[in-house]
Parts: structure tokens; sequence; C-alpha cells
């Protein structure tokens, strides 16, 4: 036996030896529920909202009569979908439940889809509710009460229910999610800095104990698409070639094929 396949043989045996220890050692990774981050409470005024990521699922508990408050961040060319469920007590009335969307002027916006109210018949355990907004626009006239990049709240309430059913405990889960629009729902003209309120959630110490409000980590550095840039300049592109293609097409049809060259008298 050659000592070229001593060392394969001795080098394998001692890989099949490690590769066990190796696999044991391994620490489980974290689950996905702990690395998520979702909010698992929410705020009782615009003020308090529990800033919520779209995509993520916000769970809060709290009681029937209170107000309960999400924000989010939508961006230009996004239609924003929220949807929300509450689980009902165990013993109740018929509830009416409903949920409002609002920009960062916290001007109430219009539901385009979904059912934003919903009524919970006695026994019911829980109940859903969904709206889909209009699409957000990167500018409108000031009078207009359009949907424009910025912060977004969410406010969750029962709007009718009896008094025996008050202050009984439910809970809530809120999914935002958003459909890309892209460049038919571009307009002329953006913003200068999206609408976030000025005074945040959470607040920062300058000197001292002193807190000092700072504004919403809905920034315009945040990655906001906001711009002169939008796909319809491609298909305002693509246009411009087809009519320009058009043109030497038709051009080329319509011509004819020409008269025989002619010597000019007198040549």
């Amino acid at each position: 036996m050659s000592i070229t396949r001593v060392l394969s043989a001795a080098l394998l045996a001692v890989g099949l030896a490690a590769g066990p220890a190796v696999a044991d050692d391994a620490s489980p990774s974290p689950s996905a529920s702990e690395d998520s981050g979702a909010p698992t409470q929410a705020g009782t005024s615009f003020r308090t909202a529990t800033e919520v990521d779209q995509g993520q699922q916000a769970t809060a508990s709290g009681s029937t009569g209170d107000y309960m408050y999400w924000s989010f961040a939508a961006d230009t060319g996004q239609r924003p979908d929220v949807r929300a469920t509450v689980k009902l007590p165990d013993s109740h009335g018929a509830q009416t439940w409903q949920i409002d969307v609002y920009d960062g002027l916290r001007r109430r916006q219009a539901c385009q889809y979904g059912a934003a109210t919903r009524t919970a018949p006695q026994g019911a355990t829980s109940v859903e509710l969904a709206c889909v907004t209009r699409t957000v626009r990167a500018w409108s006239e000031p009078w207009a009460n359009d949907p424009l990049p910025g912060t977004y709240y969410v406010r969750l309430t029962a709007v009718d229910l009896g008094n025996a059913d008050l202050g009984k405990p439910v809970g809530a889960e809120v999914e935002v999610d958003s459909k890309d629009i892209g460049g038919s729902a571009a307009v002329d003209g953006s913003l200068a800095k999206p609408l976030v309120p000025g005074i945040a959630v959470t607040s920062e110490k300058s000197d001292g104990d002193k807190k000092t409000a700072v504004l919403s980590s809905f920034g315009s550095n945040d990655g906001w698409s906001s711009g002169w840039w939008t796909d319809r300049w491609v298909w305002t592109g693509i246009g411009g070639v087809l009519a320009a293609l058009a043109g030497i097409g038709g051009y080329a049809l319509t011509r004819g094929a020409g008269r025989p060259y002619r010597v000019p008298p007198g040549a």
C-alpha cells in the first residue's frame, strides 16, 4: 500500500469521526417568531401609535371600548392593504367593529375595497376587517384629500356594543401590506419630504434627564422612492420608438416604386 493511500484513509477516518461532533455542537437557530420583532402591543392615540413594518403581523391585547393605534410607512405608487382580526371573548352580545386609516395629516382615507366595518353576532369567536386604500400619489393639490407618501395610522375600535360588553378582554391582529401599482399612478411633481408627524412615539435624551421629541423613524432618507423617475418613462420611450418605426413603414409603403431615370433634354 502506498503512502498516499495511507494518508487518504487516515484523513477520511478523522473526517468521519469529527462530523458527528460538529453536528452535535451546532446550536439550534432561533425561531422566526423570535427574530421577527413584530409589535405585541398597540398605542392608545395617534401620538403613541405603535410602528409596524409592512409585511409584519402585529398583535395586541385590549378591552372592548378602547382605541388601538398602529402606524406604518407607505411610499409613492403603493396601495396599502390593512387587515385586522379581533378575537372576541367567549360570551358577548352583538358587536360592531371598525378599522380606520389616516394619513400623516390625520385625514381619514377612504377604503376602495374591503369591509372596514363589520358586525359580529352574539357568540362569534372573531371578526375580520379589511381596508384597501387608494394608491399613494407623489404629489397632490393642497385642497385635495389624496393619499401622499409618509406615515399612516391604523385605528381599531368597537363602534357599537352593549354596556354589558364594555371592558371585556379582546385580542387583535393587524397586518399591513401593499401592492406596487407602478407608473400608471405616476403624476408630475413630488413632495419635498414625506408627510411625517413632527412628534414621534419615542423620545431621546438630551442634557441631563430632559427628553426631546424626535422625528419618526420614517424619514426621507430611509429609501423613499418619490422622484422624477417612474416606469412610465420606459413605456413612453417604447411608444416613441414604435411611432418612429410606424412612420418609416408608412413612408416606405406610400412613396411608390419611384420614377424611372430620365436623361434631361440636350444632354
